[in-house]
């Protein structure tokens, strides 16, 4: 093996370090010769920070530390599996994602309460469309508000200025350790987590078989096959979709069974498709869900300039 020392480049906030600390232990524990370091970076979604998400496009997080990547100035890239695009940057490959770790959506109150004990008008904040048109979906007497910021920064808003709670990811609130401040877990027939919500993704320039020997011990057989059918279920709709959608793929030992949904960020259209696939193929598992989703009628919205209205 050429390399001595491996330079992991990762985004800069706690979380994303949080993250990039699970992987370089792990290669620490495969690895115990070699030498891993971690490259901060700031890329421009980070930059933007106030910028609706929906905005911003997904990919935006990953492009500044891809550029990185390309350029030969780290081996390899830890991203956040949902913030990856569908199509990767031309010389770059996915060499592995790690186990994920939950992958549904929380909601975090001043009362403890479930989404469906809260009282009318409570006010919840979210950074995600995906999400608000899915509470709003489930609960049309509340308001959700957006935000942005960090884990933290969301967290510390509840109760303040009239602000009831927050939804955001469980992955987040487990690697920062903040789990037991979940009010509920919410369930795929409530609110369907993004497509890679969860997992890690480790990136590395195509071609680079040393870096793919180093990194193949990380690689999490049932994350693959379910993030794989997830990202297949994405690129299926294409980069023409307008409006926020899900997709959440359940392994077990012979198949996936993949929550679709996608809906209008104000909650008033939201489509649903359940698809169950064998495992041994998981990219077209995640066109089937597509497909299923189109044909609930979701096409309706898929494609329009509806969006505006959340």
């Amino acid at each position: 093996m050429s390399r001595q020392v491996v330079r992991i480049g990762s985004r800069a906030s706690k979380l994303a370090l949080e993250q990039a600390r699970e992987v370089v232990d792990a290669l620490r524990s495969a690895w115990p010769r070699l030498r891993f370091e971690v490259a901060r970076i700031a890329p421009e979604g980070d930059r933007r920070k106030g910028a609706p998400l929906l905005a911003l496009g997904r990919g935006t997080f990953v492009k500044g530390v891809e550029e990185h990547l390309l350029r030969g100035e780290i081996d390899a890239a830890i991203h956040s599996a949902k913030d990856m695009p569908s199509t990767l940057s031309d010389g770059l490959e996915i060499a592995a994602f790690t186990e994920r770790k939950d992958p549904r959506d929380v909601i975090v109150n001043r009362w403890g309460l479930s989404l469906k004990e809260l009282p009318a008008r409570a006010r919840l904040g979210t950074s995600s469309p995906r999400r608000s048109g899915q509470l709003l979906a489930a609960r049309p007497d509340i308001e959700v508000v957006p935000i942005r910021g960090n884990v933290d920064t969301r967290l510390a808003l509840v109760g303040v200025g009239g602000l009831d709670g927050v939804a955001l990811a469980a992955a987040g609130l487990e690697r920062l350790g903040r789990i037991e401040e979940v009010s509920e877990f919410l369930e795929a027939d409530v609110c369907v987590p993004d497509a890679g919500q969860g997992a890690l993704a480790v990136e590395t320039r195509s071609g680079d078989a040393e870096m793919g020997y180093i990194l193949a011990p990380l690689n999490h057989a049932p994350t693959w096959a379910s993030v794989t059918a997830e990202r297949a279920f994405v690129e299926t709709l294409g980069g023409g979709c307008r409006v926020p959608v899900a997709a959440y793929a359940i392994p077990s030992s012979s198949a996936l069974t993949i929550h679709a949904a996608a809906c209008l960020p104000n909650g008033s259209r939201v489509f649903r498709a359940v698809v169950v696939s064998p495992v041994s193929s998981p990219r077209e598992a995640g066109r089937k869900a597509a497909n299923a989703l189109i044909d609930a009628g979701a096409e309706a919205i898929l494609y329009s300039d509806m969006v505006g209205e959340g």
